[in-house]
């Protein structure tokens, strides 16, 4: 089975996640801050992995720290569940229309760590989420996670359809990527011969 539980606690966060990469999407997520906790619901769903996420946050400042860290937890999580990478597809992308928004997400889990991010969100905040923090969960994720993450707007005039489409793209290509490849399962795609 393809999974990992990490705890992690710091001054600022204490963060409980279990990943599960060959689930049914379901999720179960409390990390304090609302709309942080529908975009991992949807980032669960789309990707198919099931993903149980508590945190306790110094959100009485914002929910910088929250978010960063459990994007960090969560690429920990990622790295140890697929192991040393033999048979996955290693590449995903897809081109997402969400209503207005359309979202190009390309992703490599290459174990090299990169962030490619053209996103233009037009309000400061969706809720009480600072908008800005949608950068910093990526960063997060794509050093955390080893992985070489593109995110491009193509099209979109409404925040949270941005943000949501971005996660959701974010999530089937992750889901792409993490597929076990049934004409090399037990072959590295890699001709390194490792990706760990």
């Amino acid at each position: 089975m393809r999974q990992s539980t990490i705890e992690r606690k710091t001054a600022e966060t204490d963060i409980r996640l279990r990943l599960n990469l060959d689930g049914t999407g379901a999720s179960n997520i409390d990390t304090g801050c609302g709309f942080l906790n529908h975009m991992l619901t949807l980032l669960a769903k789309h990707g198919m992995f099931d993903l149980d996420v508590t945190c306790t946050g110094d959100t009485d400042v914002d929910y910088h720290h929250t978010t960063e860290d459990i994007a960090i937890v969560l690429g920990d999580a990622l790295c140890e569940a697929l192991g040393d990478h033999r048979g996955i597809c290693r590449y995903g992308h897809i081109i997402l229309p969400m209503d207005e928004a359309l979202i190009l997400c390309a992703v490599d889990l290459g174990g090299r760590s990169c962030l490619g991010y053209e996103l233009h969100i037009p309000t400061e905040k969706v809720g009480d989420f600072d908008t800005e923090l949608t950068e910093e969960f990526m960063a997060s994720l794509a050093r955390a996670g080893k992985m070489n993450l593109h995110l491009q707007q193509l099209a979109g005039r409404n925040s949270h359809h941005i943000i949501e489409g971005a996660f959701k793209a974010l999530a089937r290509s992750l889901r792409m990527a993490a597929a076990i490849d049934p004409s090399c399962p037990d072959s590295i795609p890699s001709t390194k011969g490792v990706l760990a």
